[in-house]
């Protein structure tokens, strides 16, 4: 499972240290970079993830692993009363912040370093809680959901975006070449930090997807777990409730 796979071989940080310094390097050129490696669809991944949400006419949101608030800024569009974006990088908030200031979003949204497996939130705090491409960077992927539980209400949902495996040809064999050569290649040439992006590709490789990952989230604690494949099942969207 990913949560062993660490992004620097010859460190001896834990996972978690690792994955925040990892994110403080690549912060500055990681939202032209995602959008180059992902030819721009996670935006249409990220809409579909805040109708899901919407349903649910939230006022209180949490998005863990927000990064430079892509979903966070989303998110806005549901006029919720409060949106907390938290992240372990202050590289990457640093950005997100001035994302958020320049859409005038400030009041809404509040951007927060923190640990997802020991968050400073009340129990039962939030209607609805979000994850995009964050869970399989958890150190321990167990804790973390647990805790996501913990802080969420009951009857809250909570909704992950995460990268998957498609399963029929052409679109496995073409996922697997541009993750495990085309992603690195463009991460050296275009990344302060180097290694950063076998990390990324070898990490979504490794994580259970579908129903898997359905049963990881039944079995800490929550109530009912779906998935939807998008893009011929290069990512995945959980809908899971309390």
């Amino acid at each position: 499972m990913s949560e062993n796979i660490k992004p620097y071989t010859d460190s001896t940080l834990g996972k978690k240290e690792q994955v925040a310094q990892m994110f403080d390097n690549i912060s500055e050129n990681y939202d032209e970079l995602n959008r180059v490696i992902s030819f721009g669809i996670d935006v249409k991944w990220r809409k579909k993830v805040v109708a899901i949400v919407g349903g649910n006419s939230p006022k209180q949101i949490l998005d863990i692993a927000t990064g430079t608030g892509d979903l966070a800024i989303m998110l806005s569009q549901l006029h919720p009363d409060k949106i907390i974006g938290l992240d372990i990088s202050e590289g990457m908030l640093s950005v997100g912040k001035e994302k958020i200031d320049k859409a005038n979003l400030s009041e809404m949204i509040e951007m927060i370093v923190g640990d997802s497996e020991n968050m400073p939130f009340e129990d039962a705090a939030f209607d609805a809680i979000t994850v995009s491409f964050g869970v399989r960077n958890f150190a321990n992927l167990d804790k973390g959901l647990q805790e996501i539980n913990r802080v969420l209400k009951p009857g809250g949902i909570l909704v992950i975006l995460e990268t998957s495996v498609p399963r029929k040809f052409p679109y496995k064999q073409g996922y697997h070449f541009h993750t495990s050569v085309i992603l690195p290649i463009i991460g050296k040439l275009f990344s302060k930090d180097k290694v950063a992006y076998s990390y990324l590709s070898e990490s979504a490789n490794s994580f259970p997807f579908g129903e898997k990952f359905n049963n990881i989230l039944l079995k800490n604690g929550f109530s009912t777990a779906t998935d939807m494949p998008v893009t011929f099942g290069v990512a995945s969207i959980y809908t899971a409730t309390k």
